[in-house]
């Protein structure tokens, strides 16, 4: 049972889809799942595992099936995070838990600090925040670079750039900086230019996603149970690395997922995960009863008290 509904507000039309009953059958509350710039379309896979559930997607303004009425191209996590609060408000069902992945996940992380009351848990997903990492002005220059090249080639050179910034084991040094530029060809990806320049992954129009810098303190503050995740495939790239030290900034270590950055998707985007297992993994997660969770992992707020980071339960 799936109602697809719009959302009028003053800067755009936001579809969603509910997929099952509200309020919830069972009691507990919806699962709301988001990502950036992926809409609603690749969270189908994972959804399918959670049909016990009410589960909540939607498209991103600008992006998919959702409209903009305020003239911009550009994303930014606090615009959007208005979005999804507006969102879980339309839904009247109290507050949600939260599967956020992506940019999805930096705007989930900004959605909790500014409406702390809006979450009951939070499990974000690998957020690209290049400025906690360590290496964060040489992030920087390379995520400049990918745009450079979408710029200069088209969608094929610059997905290729993308690819070798993103599968960059370690930090980013000069010997990155030094390498050739990949040959789109190289990827299966064409070499031909289109002439669009419109990507929101590959252009500079959310550089504000990957730019934002968490408000670790209101983080903490809130009731909110936050969970960072990586993929167990992911290791040493560069939205594992910056999983690991958002989480450092709560003196937490990352919960392992199944699979990798899109270890939740089925083979309809070309490159298929694990959804089965990370579905499993995640409903161990919200319920805290994955065992990988013991002795320290990126949980915070909830009801620790003050100061911050929740005791570990026990992903």
């Amino acid at each position: 049972m799936t109602h697809t509904q719009t959302l009028a507000t003053p800067g755009a039309d936001l579809v969603y889809d509910v997929h099952g009953p509200l309020p919830t059958a069972d009691g507990r509350p919806p699962l709301f799942m988001i990502g950036q710039p992926m809409d609603a379309s690749g969270f189908r896979a994972l959804s399918a595992h959670f049909t016990d559930r009410t589960v909540v997607t939607y498209d991103p303004r600008g992006l998919g099936r959702s409209s903009r009425k305020d003239g911009r191209v550009d994303q930014t996590p606090e615009t959007q995070a208005g979005d999804v609060h507006a969102l879980i408000g339309a839904l009247g069902a109290g507050p949600v838990e939260m599967f956020a992945s992506s940019g999805g996940a930096v705007v989930a992380l900004a959605l909790v600090a500014a409406y702390p009351d809006d979450v009951t848990t939070l499990v974000a997903h690998e957020p690209p925040l290049l400025p906690v990492l360590p290496d964060a002005e040489a992030s920087l220059r390379a995520r400049a670079g990918v745009r450079d090249a979408y710029e200069a080639g088209g969608w094929g050179a610059g997905m290729a750039a993308f690819i070798a910034m993103t599968s960059w084991q370690g930090e980013l040094t000069e010997a990155y900086f030094a390498q050739p530029a990949p040959d789109p060809a190289t990827f299966g990806l064409p070499t031909e230019d289109d002439g669009t320049r419109d990507d929101p992954l590959l252009s500079d129009r959310c550089w504000a996603v990957s730019g934002h810098h968490p408000d670790v303190a209101a983080l903490r503050a809130a009731p909110t149970r936050v969970v960072l995740a990586v993929g167990e495939e992911s290791s040493g790239t560069l939205t594992a690395r910056t999983a690991e030290a958002t989480a450092a900034l709560f003196g937490r270590r990352a919960v392992v997922f199944p699979s990798h950055h899109g270890g939740f998707v089925g083979g309809e985007f070309g490159f298929e995960g694990k959804p089965e297992e990370f579905a499993h993994r995640l409903r161990a997660v919200l319920a805290g009863t994955d065992t990988a969770e013991a002795g320290g992992t990126a949980e915070a707020g909830g009801t620790s008290g003050a100061g911050g980071a929740a005791e570990a339960a026990g992903a």
